[in-house]
């Protein structure tokens, strides 16, 4: 695993940049670049469970590891879903389940930093190292309207 971190400054509050990624309106258009489709099915509380699934009904299941309003969220990745059905541990997600992923953001003078630090398994890097930046654009974009 590697930690990554990605991240874009938005000239808009913090506690809006947090409805754009979170909101169920708008996560599904800036996730677009990792699959289109894209919804993430939670109450979106601390300790609470994430799935994260596409219009194809693959994707990932979550927990949320930690979450201070309009400040930061941790994911931990669990495991994958094949099908809309949570996969069983095997050798494969072995290799990246537990991995964290974190969104920070920090406001200055009404401008917004958004940190992405993710854990990404060595194999993914080129896809996540493409589409992160996409999305982050699609935030920025967003939250600037």
């Amino acid at each position: 695993m590697k930690k990554t971190r990605f991240s874009t400054t938005i000239q808009a509050p913090k506690e809006k940049v947090w409805r754009v990624l979170w909101d169920d309106s708008s996560y599904s258009l800036w996730t677009e670049p990792f699959s289109p489709g894209s919804r993430a099915i939670t109450d979106w509380q601390e300790g609470s469970k994430v799935v994260f699934t596409a219009s194809d009904e693959g994707g990932m299941y979550s927990v949320i590891e930690k979450k201070i309003p309009n400040e930061f969220m941790s994911f931990k990745h669990l495991g994958e879903l094949k099908d809309g059905q949570e996969q069983p541990w095997d050798a494969k997600n072995q290799d990246w389940a537990g991995a964290l992923e974190n969104y920070t953001l920090t406001e200055t003078d009404g401008a917004t930093t958004l940190l992405v630090e993710i854990d990404i398994a060595e194999d993914h890097q080129p896809y996540f190292e493409e589409a992160f930046p996409q999305a982050l654009a699609k935030v920025k974009a967003l939250a600037e309207q």
